[in-house]
């Protein structure tokens, strides 16, 4: 099996999370590039070729977390990233659930396509009053 390079990794990160172009390979969008990603939880794995609806959270108030697409959103070294400030999600008003899995895609709402998805380090159990976030720590890993 093929591997990427560590230094082409680093640029597709950069490219998907700071829409920054990759010199002859990839540009970003010339006309209405996505100014940010969204960030939505989920009760189960949405798999890879699920959308961002797929097991997604539904407790009162839940909505889907857009952070901007640069440095000042996303933290990139080597082959990782990590967000560069606390993602928090709306506080639960209503409703009981456990969020196991996280997703980074392209809507606020809707099917939105999906770019990275994964587990939990550990569910959170979401009830009325809790706000659930995602540390500066969460890392997203490019193989």
């Amino acid at each position: 099996m093929a591997a990427k390079g560590s230094t082409f990794s680093n640029d597709y990160l950069k490219l998907i999370f700071h829409a920054i172009a990759i010199a002859n390979i990839a540009d970003n969008a010339a006309s209405s590039p996505l100014t940010h990603l969204h960030v939505s939880l989920h009760t189960s794995a949405p798999t890879v070729g699920g959308s961002q609806s797929t097991n997604e959270c539904a407790y009162t108030d839940y909505a889907r977390v857009a952070v901007v697409r640069s440095a000042s959103g996303w933290t990139i070294a080597g082959n990782q990233v990590t967000p560069a400030a606390i993602i928090q999600f709306p506080t639960a008003t209503g409703g009981s659930e456990t969020a196991t899995h996280i997703a980074v895609g392209t809507a606020a709402t809707g099917t939105g396509k999906i770019l990275y998805t994964g587990a939990l380090n550990g569910s959170m159990a979401i009830s009325s009053g809790y706000r659930p976030e995602l540390s500066t720590s969460t890392v997203i890993t490019e193989t």
